[in-house]
């Protein structure tokens, strides 16, 4: 195989793959990226087994054929080249010989026949907007729970329904949900499926570099969820297990409700947890006539009290908050102000953004702590 392609098209390609190949892995030929020449185009894949991406740029294709080089120690060498084309060529013992201007590099590979096969793509179902799916994401993705053993919670619930799309994600402490406002007319299909917060990363990643007016065609199998960015794909493996009934998380009844600027309680909560014990987080939220609290408890390192003025003149409501899970919702909120939602110190608060412009129905519940 050998081709002549843009040291900045092939850069820019194997970035988008340097989050789906394995680094540590028993597997050495996980390491290493798919090379396959097409028509006028060199097609780059790679794996994890979980995760699969393939994308292309053009190329001279001089002589047809296919192979696979490490994809970490390519892309670290290619980067460092100057901004000219690049001559590679596969030898019969697997290596590639890389030429540019006057630079000649040997990276030795491995055999396409080792490369693990991608799940053939089923025909789409679904087509929505790259921002649209972007934008749910960035609304859930904090809020997926870390622990490995619980791993139905390590990614978010999609959920497809005739012109409409909902996101939900959950660690047991708290549950942001995402669902969108307008009809989305490329979604005719019903869909429940559980995607890893690790493809939800890549997929942001292409979003960023292929652009939020692009479409993107949706399909699935019984075991992968395909996402189609143009000449990009990305494939994921389905979590499996059932996913906690988000609905019934949901509160029903919330008769108090105040409207704060999110800057000024973010910088708030900021200062006050400075001061929070350092295991739990923990921050007192207090709402009374015309005035909101924000304080730390007693701790050796002293304590921290925040107040701003608001209009309320419901009863007095003191409720115990983790500072880190309001402060991720307050920084994934892109909207100036955002709603607090309760019902009494015993019952979980709810944050929504305010105003009706974001085209989403974001609500995010935070279960109470004791203090």
């Amino acid at each position: 195989m050998e081709f002549t392609v843009s040291k900045g098209d092939l850069v820019r390609e194997l970035n988008l793959s340097q989050g789906v190949v394995e680094k540590k892995t028993t597997i050495p030929i996980l390491s290493n990226i798919l090379i396959e020449t097409g028509e006028d185009q060199i097609i780059l894949t790679a794996t994890d087994l979980e995760l699969g991406i393939r994308c292309s740029c053009p190329a001279r294709i001089v002589r047809k054929g296919a192979g696979t080089v490490p994809a970490k120690r390519l892309l670290d060498y290619v980067r460092l080249l100057p901004d000219a084309d690049v001559n590679v060529k596969f030898q019969e013992n697997h290596w590639a010989s890389l030429v540019c201007g006057r630079s000649r590099t040997r990276i030795a590979g491995m055999s396409r026949e080792s490369f693990p096969e991608l799940p053939a793509i089923p025909a789409p179902v679904a087509s929505f907007p790259a921002s649209t799916l972007a934008g749910m994401i960035g609304r859930t993705i904090f809020a997926i729970s870390n622990e490995e053993s619980r791993f139905t919670l390590n990614g978010a619930l999609l959920v497809l329904r005739p012109a409409t799309m909902v996101m939900v994600s959950t660690d047991g402490h708290r549950l942001a949900m995402v669902e969108t406002l307008s009809e989305i007319p490329g979604v005719k299909t019903m869909e429940r499926a559980l995607l890893p917060r690790k493809a939800m990363g890549e997929i942001l990643k292409l979003v960023a570099d292929s652009g939020e007016n692009d479409q993107i065609e949706f399909s699935s199998d019984d075991n992968h969820l395909f996402f189609r960015f143009g000449e990009r794909l990305l494939i994921s493996r389905k979590l499996t297990g059932n996913f906690p009934d988000y609905e019934r998380v949901l509160p029903k009844e919330q008769p108090q409700r105040i409207r704060v600027a999110n800057a000024e309680l973010r910088a708030g909560i900021e200062r006050v947890s400075q001061f929070a014990d350092e295991r739990s987080r923990a921050v007192k939220v207090q709402v009374g006539p015309g005035e909101l609290k924000i304080y730390s408890s007693l701790s050796d390192t002293g304590e921290s009290e925040e107040s701003m003025p608001l209009e309320y003149d419901g009863p007095t409501v003191e409720i115990g908050f983790n500072a880190q899970y309001m402060l991720d919702f307050l920084r994934a909120a892109s909207e100036e102000s955002v709603d607090f939602l309760f019902k009494d110190g015993e019952s979980a608060g709810e944050l929504r953004p305010a105003g009706d412009g974001t085209g989403f129905n974001n609500r995010y519940v935070v279960m109470p702590m004791r203090i």
